[in-house]
């Protein structure tokens, strides 16, 4: 018997958003920027407005955290329609993806904290 695999999917790291759906937002997920699963930690690129997985560092954006992916999306090979959170959110850190320079406990701290600049709580535990 093969082993299968568990999708993530919203409930698992989103546990509060506000009323309405206002924590929503529609977004363009860049070309080249791969499978993406729900929960992944994302930022915006200032030249094009799309957004990509987080980085550790950069200078054109990519380095701040300022959403999460709410369903998975393909962007392999061109840009992808995606639905973010994007304010006024309560997340489980254990549910979260980060891009893979943010490789380390002191890393997702700092991109947990440039969430919770624009409204996203990360916190600990489930």
């Amino acid at each position: 018997m093969a082993l299968l695999e568990t999708a993530i999917v919203a409930s698992d790291w989103l546990k509060a958003e506000d009323g309405s759906y206002r924590s929503r937002d529609t977004a363009i997920i860049a070309s080249g920027a791969g499978k993406l699963v729900s929960g992944t930690v994302l930022a915006k690129v200032a030249a094009t407005g799309k957004y990509v997985p987080a980085a550790a560092a950069g200078s054109d954006g990519s380095q701040t955290a300022v959403a999460v992916l709410l369903f998975p999306v393909d962007a392999t090979s061109a840009d992808a329609k995606a639905v973010i959170v994007s304010r006024h959110a309560i997340a489980s850190h254990n549910g979260l993806t980060y891009g893979a320079t943010i490789n380390d406990a002191t890393k997702r701290a700092a991109a947990n904290a440039q969430l919770g600049a624009v409204g996203i709580i990360v916190r600990q535990g489930a």
